[in-house]
């Protein structure tokens, strides 16, 4: 049976059974040419981790979205995010931040982050349907990002609005988010001039006296910044918890052990990332002819790196690749959090806060389950869920 025509570049065709082009890609075109999208998608575990590497060979100042608009000439006249920017630069601009989110640093963060989580799940009344997306998964990475920036809490509302429209708005193209970014821009222009007279303990302050070269940031630069950590921090977390819980009650029994031996946690968010694969894609251009798996793959090739089709690869997890299991063991590194140069610099957080959440959650509520249709968010780059009715049992 012929392969068919994957449309890779459509949010659609990651809502209807991926898993299973997932597996026939792997198997069959594991470098498949998407000719509606005129790039390549790569679906194997070593492949993406080759590409991810190797940040001279595969670069990511021509476009990082499978829908971007360095592609299509649409990109604003505006600094450009670290996430599109090469070495030499990358790795100046990635250290002005980096400190914040090392390991101690993060650890520090425990106490205020359990803080946080508690008060979520304190407003849960046992046998109530709640969105969790909403009520629990929200909440969390959306104040921690906005304590680290520097973001008053009268004015952290805003977050998610801004956060998701700048999601939606990578399928949309991008002038459907103008408007958000200029008022997103505009709020953090205001906290950058008053870090600047009066400044605190936060990101916002530091980024306000960072230099790289010898010279300060302009102030575009610093809201790139702050509107990069904005997205980074808290999409990524927050589909981690939702999609974790998600997975808890599609699988009882892994709910159950999980809940009997909180010990299982860090492993279990381990399984969560890669289960749910928060980021699902990201892409690359191909600087020089290269080859993969015979492949040859030309300069100026756009390749996409479906990290959710890695993270499933039997290569690397066997033949339970595509179970759920809170107690699994591997030597290998989900690609969750990517891997290389541009790996994430949050990753330590984002577990963090998954461990804190559902251990809390687990003492409280061990028992759970939906309570009405699951809304998924349709999108070419986040595994994200918009809407999910869930009701706790009593204890």
């Amino acid at each position: 049976m012929s392969l068919p025509s994957y449309a890779i570049d459509d949010p659609d065709f990651y809502l209807d059974d991926v898993e299973t082009a997932y597996r026939r890609l792997r198997n069959e075109a594991p470098v498949y040419w998407c000719e509606r999208a005129g790039f390549w998608a790569l679906t194997k575990y070593a492949d993406i981790d080759h590409v991810s590497r190797n940040a001279q060979l595969f670069c990511s100042g021509q476009g990082v979205l499978v829908k971007d608009p360095m592609r299509d000439g649409t990109m604003p006249d505006q600094p450009q995010s670290i996430i599109y920017m090469d070495s030499p630069a990358h790795l100046r601009y990635r250290r002005l931040v980096s400190k914040a989110f090392t390991p101690r640093m993060v650890k520090e963060l425990e106490p205020r982050i359990r803080q946080y989580a508690c008060e979520s799940l304190d407003a849960v009344t046992p046998g109530v349907p709640i969105d969790f997306v909403e009520q629990v998964a929200v909440p969390l990475p959306m104040i921690v990002i906005a304590e680290m920036l520097g973001v008053p809490k009268q004015d952290r509302a805003d977050f998610k609005r801004w956060s998701d429209a700048i999601i939606a708005g990578a399928d949309l193209g991008v002038m459907s988010t103008m408007v958000t970014v200029q008022e997103l821009f505009g709020y953090f222009l205001r906290v950058l001039e008053e870090r600047r007279r009066v400044p605190r303990e936060d990101l916002i302050s530091a980024l306000a006296v960072a230099e790289v070269d010898g010279e300060r940031l302009a102030d575009d630069e610093v809201l790139m910044f702050c509107l990069t950590l904005l997205v980074a921090g808290n999409e990524t977390t927050r589909n981690l918890i939702a999609g974790g819980a998600r997975a808890l009650m599609q699988f009882p029994d892994e709910r159950r052990t999980l809940a009997a031996d909180p010990a299982l946690l860090p492993r279990a968010i381990d399984e969560m990332l890669r289960w749910v694969t928060p980021v699902k894609t990201f892409a690359r251009t191909a600087t020089q002819d290269t080859m993969i798996r015979g492949q040859r793959i030309a300069a100026g090739d756009y390749v996409v790196l479906l990290y959710a089709s890695a993270n499933r690869d039997e290569e690397v997890w066997g033949p339970t690749a595509d179970r759920f299991d809170v107690t699994r063991a591997t030597d290998s590194d989900h690609l969750s959090f990517g891997i290389g140069p541009h790996s994430c610099l949050g990753a330590n957080l984002a577990q963090l806060e998954g461990c804190v959440l559902f251990e809390e959650l687990l003492a409280r509520f061990p028992d759970f389950a939906p309570a009405g249709e699951v809304e998924v968010l349709r999108s070419t780059i986040m595994n994200g869920i918009v809407r999910m009715p869930v009701v706790f049992a009593s204890t």
